[in-house]
């Protein structure tokens, strides 16, 4: 009996830690999406970068960590263009070499704007990578 009530309880409170999916919670929030933004960016790093080059199971890279974001100023011609949220990212992460050790390493910057419900991306240049701030 207490297994099957702690079960409940757990349930319980996953479910009241968990937003809906597209509600409310995403109402008001300008940021709504960029995390899956972010994997997707991450998907095409490892598609793409030069460090990702060899692939050991599958992967061509590991590590994967966002070190940084930062919000951006929208001006006022990106304002009535639709623009809502415009931030810029760091990301950095390791290759991996045939036998599975840890490669050569990568960095790569990136600048996400949203406009209306829609997030787009480009490349940046280099920032600072503990403060996002340009070098």
């Amino acid at each position: 009996m207490r297994r099957l009530l702690a079960a409940a309880l757990v349930s319980v409170l996953l479910a009241a830690c968990t937003p809906p999916a597209g509600g409310a919670a995403d109402a008001g929030d300008p940021y709504a999406g960029l995390d899956s933004q972010i994997l997707a960016w991450r998907g095409a790093l490892e598609a793409e970068h030069p460090a990702c080059a060899t692939k050991v199971e599958g992967k061509g890279c590991q590590d994967f960590q966002v070190m940084c974001k930062a919000a951006q100023e929208i001006t006022p011609d990106e304002t009535g263009r639709g623009v809502t949220a415009q931030l810029v990212a760091a990301i950095t992460f390791a290759g991996r070499n045939a036998d599975g050790s840890t490669g050569k390493s990568g960095s790569a910057f990136a600048v996400f704007t949203k406009t209306g419900t829609t997030w787009s991306l480009e490349a940046a240049p280099p920032v600072n990578l503990s403060t996002c701030a340009p070098l």
